[in-house]
């Protein structure tokens, strides 16, 4: 049970720096340098990417030692993933039911659409990136109630 809840806790860390790291660059990319909200938000949404995969794989999951460009990949996709979950989620609620408030569009998209998304993120980035056994010997994944996680990672 405490190897689960560092997970999550590790995993949450990474996402709120990477939320942070995109949050900010699309901020400077819009103000200053002036560019498009698309262009921007698809640059920033690159870079929280890359700072969450970063997070993870050298935080709470660096003990399945992931390979490289393959991982980044895949952990890329369920991330486009996600984001295509809250944009469904908002599109239905604004479109589909005609809940069309600026409050309305806050709680579909951003509200539960982000939960649903963290849920399909967190499930991808363990089961689909960071496989419990994958570059440890094979042996018991780090998450296991007889191992408790691993100790001296940052995440606990």
């Amino acid at each position: 049970m405490v190897g689960r809840r560092r997970e999550l806790l590790g995993f949450a860390a990474a996402g709120l720096l990477a939320y942070a790291a995109d949050l900010a660059l699309f901020t400077c990319l819009r103000g200053p340098a002036g560019l498009d909200p698309l262009t921007a938000k698809a640059l920033s949404f690159v870079a929280g990417c890359t700072v969450a995969y970063a997070g993870n794989a050298l935080g709470t999951y660096r003990h399945t030692r992931p390979g490289g460009l393959r991982a980044y990949a895949v952990f890329f996709a369920v991330n486009v993933a996600g984001a295509a979950v809250q944009l469904l989620c908002l599109a239905v609620s604004h479109y589909g039911l005609g809940f069309t408030s600026q409050r309305a569009d806050t709680v579909s998209g951003a509200g539960i659409g982000m939960a649903l998304a963290t849920i399909l993120r967190f499930w991808g980035t363990r089961t689909l990136v960071f496989r419990a056994g994958e570059g440890t010997g094979g042996g018991p994944g780090p998450w296991t109630e007889r191992n408790g996680g691993r100790v001296g990672s940052w995440t606990g």
